[in-house]
């Protein structure tokens, strides 16, 4: 039986993630890999794609079409010669594309083995430009051990522009935690442009890596934290360091700011409760992030209660349980007007 896409949670969130399909109609007729499910839909992938488009999920990370299946016995030179003779026709040539190729199973073929031979052909036979970074349409290519799944979608319709939703990051000179990527894929996902020239305040901030990303994006930042920044922190002008826990500089009248942001190492409700206690203190154009860290057990009704916590003070934007992510989710909020 052929699906209808490729579904791709994080392992750990599976049960949360298949809830998510569940609700949507859709039937899962395999698991590919763990966090990886063939899925068959009561409408179509691009009804589904739309729908969660302008209401994403948030544990189910990325999907993808399938219009087409093959057995993988027949070889790389057949699978890419059956791809470039089924959507050579479906591709705009003016817009450009991009091939994304997933490896399940214990196959010695690599990405790249697709992705080159495929991208050229089908570049050369339709026109289109070759775009890997920012693609608007993307063939997607998903191999087991036995089958080739292929599918012609736009990236706005499968949650993610990076095959599977596995966005990685450069690490950069001068990085100071791999806690900056979360706060890259966040504004990515989410699409946020912070202000020119923000106020923001980082709550939980040491060793700084968020205060560092917000630094990068021009903002001038207050990090609140009893521990020390990394010393490339502490010679930044931009940067006012109060060695104080949270509650300590909720109880000194804190300023006022334009963002404010919380990846402080707590349980999802009480993370809630401190972000819900500084809502008043955002102005009413600024937005807030946090991290909302979920137990092992019954991680469901932790995220719920904690996002209904925050419901009390702000609008939910937007909820994902991002790559960077480990065991969270990360919640986007706006000011909730007339609070």
């Amino acid at each position: 039986m052929t699906p209808d896409l490729i579904a791709t949670a994080d392992p750990a969130f599976a049960e949360a993630a298949l809830a998510e399909i569940a609700a949507v109609n859709g039937r899962i007729l395999q698991e590919l890999a763990p966090g990886i499910w063939s899925v068959q839909l009561r409408d179509d992938f691009f009804a589904l794609a739309e729908q969660w488009r302008q209401q994403p999920p948030i544990f189910v990370r990325h999907i993808c079409p399938v219009q087409t299946m093959l057995p993988l016995a027949e070889g790389v030179d057949e699978l890419v010669e059956t791809a470039v003779t089924t959507f050579t026709h479906l591709l705009e040539p003016a817009w450009p594309f991009s091939v994304q190729t997933r490896v399940l199973g214990n196959l010695t073929i690599k990405p790249f083995d697709i992705n080159k031979p495929l991208s050229d052909q089908l570049a050369d036979a339709s026109g289109a430009p070759l775009d890997v970074r920012e693609p608007f349409q993307i063939l997607s290519v998903v191999l087991t051990d036995e089958e080739a799944y292929l599918g012609l979608s736009l990236a706005a319709n499968n949650l993610s522009d990076w095959a599977g939703g596995v966005r990685r990051f450069a690490r950069k000179k001068g990085q100071i935690s791999r806690a900056e990527f979360k706060l890259l894929e966040a504004l990515e996902v989410f699409g946020i442009d912070l202000p020119p020239r923000g106020r923001a305040l980082d709550l939980g901030a040491a060793p700084g890596g968020w205060t560092r990303v917000l630094r990068q994006k021009e903002q001038y930042v207050t990090a609140v934290d009893p521990a020390w920044l990394h010393p490339s922190l502490q010679k930044d002008k931009g940067v006012r360091h109060l060695r104080l826990t949270a509650e300590e500089y909720l109880a000194q009248n804190p300023d006022t700011y334009d963002v404010i942001v919380n990846d402080m190492r707590l349980d999802a409700r009480d993370s809630a409760r401190v972000l819900g206690e500084y809502g008043r203190y955002l102005y009413p154009h600024g937005l807030a992030l946090v991290t909302l860290k979920l137990p092992e057990q019954r991680y469901d009704a932790a995220l719920d209660h904690a996002l209904n916590i925050l419901r009390q003070n702000y609008t939910v934007a937007g909820a994902r349980q991002l790559f960077h992510n480990r065991s969270e989710v990360t919640v986007y909020l706006k000011p909730k007007s007339g609070v």
